[in-house]
């Protein structure tokens, strides 16, 4: 009776993940906390949707929220929820071809090269070998970001080009292994002959494995 009720409550954890929004709300919340508008306004769902996901989320300890005058704020509930997203995205890439799919055609066509692992990143950072750039959002960059990185969003991207120094090589990085962005800012970037690469993963998963981050102030 014991183990059939503790497994009945990790199935409400699973239950609350089985929804594609939900799983991609919880990405948004690991760069930043978001106001339910805003959540809803970067997720494309109404605010009525979004928020009935982040009750479900929250009823499960995934997030936690709270309310600064008329508006409530949701975060995640910690790196642990972090790192459970990448254990599901290592298992689906290793067992569901679909996903595999997906990515080789709409990520891998970008971007073949293998990408930069965290702690070689490290290392050629610490050497200045590397520019490091953020392609994420403004408010995501000023939450946290990698040391010493420089903020470009993607519609920043080209006219900030000169900015950049030709000789040396760029690693981009943004939300996560399969954020867009990153694989679209180095596509635009070696087209303009610049030497540019991926950092394996995002911002969460770097801070979630206990590298150093930085505010903006």
């Amino acid at each position: 009776m014991f183990k059939q009720d503790l497994f009945a409550q990790f199935a409400r954890i699973g239950k609350a993940l089985s929804n594609g929004n939900r799983l991609e709300i919880l990405e948004y919340l690991a760069q930043a906390e978001r106001s339910v508008e805003k959540l809803a306004q970067v997720s494309g769902l109404s605010v009525a949707n979004t928020s009935q996901h982040l009750q479900q989320l929250r009823q499960v300890g995934l997030v936690s929220s709270s309310r600064q005058g008329l508006r409530v704020f949701y975060r995640i509930s910690g790196d642990d929820v972090v790192d459970l997203l990448n254990v599901m995205r290592r298992v689906g890439e290793r067992h569901l071809a679909d996903v595999n799919q997906l990515v080789s055609t709409f990520l891998t066509v970008k971007d073949e090269l293998e990408a930069v692992p965290r702690e070689v990143l490290m290392a050629r950072v610490a050497q200045g070998l590397v520019t490091v750039i953020d392609v994420r959002p403004v408010e995501e960059f000023a939450a946290g970001h990698l040391p010493g990185a420089i903020n470009i969003p993607p519609d920043e991207l080209e006219q900030r080009l000169q900015a950049l120094d030709a000789q040396q090589e760029v690693v981009a990085y943004c939300r996560g292994p399969h954020c867009i962005m990153s694989f679209n800012a180095v596509e635009k970037l070696r087209q303009t002959g610049v030497k540019a690469s991926r950092l394996e993963d995002g911002f969460p998963e770097w801070k979630s494995a206990g590298y150093p981050v930085e505010l903006s102030a």
